[in-house]
């Protein structure tokens, strides 16, 4: 597996647009984006459980009733959620979509992400729409991940090559996520792309099996969005022969999505409102993968662990505290922690107590932009990974003036 450049339009046959039609306020930024195959493709999706969603959601749904789409039409600024009319508006903006680029409305999947409850107007789709077709190009993917983002500081890209078939296959994915995230499959958008031939069935088993190993270990503050939404659009460019069974090429494809996936979540939760880094627990020796995952996210979520993660304190008290709360089955008697950056490696608890360390080393560990927290729990064969990031001020002033 190797990584590569260019996003959702690292696989051959996916063009991609960013533009403003005036729903945001960041004409430079943009406030839509397009993401257009060739052709018809096999498509997944996941989206959120929250019991309130979007209504991009209910027409998204309705659209891959048969597993195919083929053009993804995002905004950002408004989440269309909760508003009288906001199926309707999804629609039109699907149709609007389909007329500029010659396709039916039916395999265009709508998207949306910003303020909840705020009337969603039909009239910068008809703007914008008309600039996305202009601007389409198959080295377009950063323009459109830049139009997806909301409060994030910079657009999220990823690409990796595999073989499946003896082809040179491709997955690409852009994302946008930077608060209201904790996703139960924030307001958490992912769009993947990829050439490799895979069939409806598989794919949407690739995905639904991936988002607990990587979408779903992502927390920056607890809220799950009503928006949160993954697709994974394949377009059978690459010429392998069509995945139908969990054979070799099908393990092949797994992996490299779990690379995409991961590379995503920690773009995601590195990149958290107001945060100054990047905090990954990783378990090891639990009882279950459930446990494991638990454990991780656990100590991911704590407001307490995040808050002296912004202070580079080696608090480790908290980070036990939230393993010994987390609900799973597994024993905490001799749980060993460790915490590890660029700047080196400490030991801070063995056999769930106190070792003696150096705090100013720990201070040097903890400063650096993303923090790995080892936790080996000695009680089983499992381990897991979660993605989450520092509490800060700044994460206060921008969500309570998130609306001004």
């Amino acid at each position: 597996m190797e990584k590569i450049n260019g996003g959702v339009c690292a696989a051959p046959g996916f063009q991609a647009a960013g533009a403003f039609g005036g729903i945001g306020k960041n004409e430079k930024k943009g406030d839509m984006a397009l993401i257009l195959s060739d052709t018809v493709c096999n498509t997944a999706a996941i989206f959120t459980k929250n019991k309130v969603q979007g209504a991009h959601i209910k027409v998204s749904r309705k659209h891959l009733e048969n597993g195919k789409a083929q053009a993804i039409l995002c905004n950002s600024g408004n989440a269309n959620t909760c508003t009288a009319d906001g199926v309707d508006v999804a629609e039109e903006g699907c149709r609007l979509a389909a007329d500029a680029c010659g396709i039916s409305p039916y395999d265009v999947l709508p998207a949306s992400t910003g303020v909840i409850g705020e009337p969603m107007p039909i009239e910068p789709f008809k703007v914008g729409v008309l600039k996305l077709k202009e601007g389409l190009s198959y080295t377009g993917s950063t323009s459109a991940a830049k139009a997806m983002m909301t409060t994030d500081t910079y657009p999220k890209e990823t690409a990796v090559q595999f073989t499946a078939g003896g082809k040179t296959c491709t997955i690409g994915g852009a994302a946008k996520g930077s608060g209201m995230i904790h996703p139960n499959m924030g307001t958490m958008l992912v769009f993947i792309t990829t050439d490799c031939a895979i069939s409806p069935e598989m794919i949407q088993k690739a995905l639904s099996d991936e988002a607990p190993a990587s979408y779903n270990q992502i927390s920056i503050d607890g809220d799950t969005s009503t928006n949160d939404t993954v697709f994974l659009m394949a377009n059978g460019k690459a010429g392998n022969a069509e995945i139908t069974e969990e054979n070799a090429d099908y393990k092949a494809f797994c992996e490299a999505l779990h690379e995409v996936s991961v590379d995503i979540a920690r773009m995601v939760a590195g990149d958290g409102e107001g945060a100054t880094r990047l905090i990954e627990a990783h378990v090891v020796h639990a009882p279950s993968l459930k446990a494991a995952r638990a454990v991780s996210k656990s100590v991911i979520c704590s407001n307490l662990v995040k808050a002296a993660m912004f202070a580079a304190d080696a608090n480790w008290g908290r980070i036990l505290d939230a393993i010994g709360y987390t609900d799973a089955d597994f024993s905490a008697d001799n749980v060993d922690v460790s915490i590890h950056s660029d700047k080196g490696e400490i030991t801070v608890c063995k056999a769930t107590a106190a070792v003696p360390f150096s705090e100013e080393k720990a201070a040097e560990v903890l400063g650096e932009d993303a923090v790995y927290v080892e936790i080996d729990l000695h009680d089983g064969d499992f381990e897991a990974s979660a993605f989450g990031c520092d509490l800060t001020y700044e994460y206060i002033k921008i969500n309570a003036e998130y609306r001004s």
